[in-house]
């Protein structure tokens, strides 16, 4: 998951798997160093997104908070 430590969204996206007590890991865009940075917005540019948070759940990406599309594929991916 990418996030920015100053979204709302984001936010909400890591409280969705911590209280359904899934494992995920994360980065800060913002807070990252600029390799990083610069490895992040790769992967973004190549999935056509502009949006965070940026949740990839096995094969799949979702761009933004969408609980249901998170809840979707984590059912599908177990």
């Amino acid at each position: 998951m990418y996030t920015l430590s100053t979204c709302p969204s984001c936010e909400k996206a890591k409280k969705f798997f911590t209280e359904r007590h899934i494992p995920f890991q994360f980065t800060n865009y913002d807070l990252a160093d600029k390799d990083t940075q610069d490895k992040i917005m790769r992967e973004l540019e190549a999935e056509e997104l502009q949006a965070f948070p940026f949740v990839r759940i096995g094969d799949h990406t979702v761009q933004g908070y969408d609980p249901k599309r998170y809840a979707k594929l984590l059912d599908t991916n177990s």
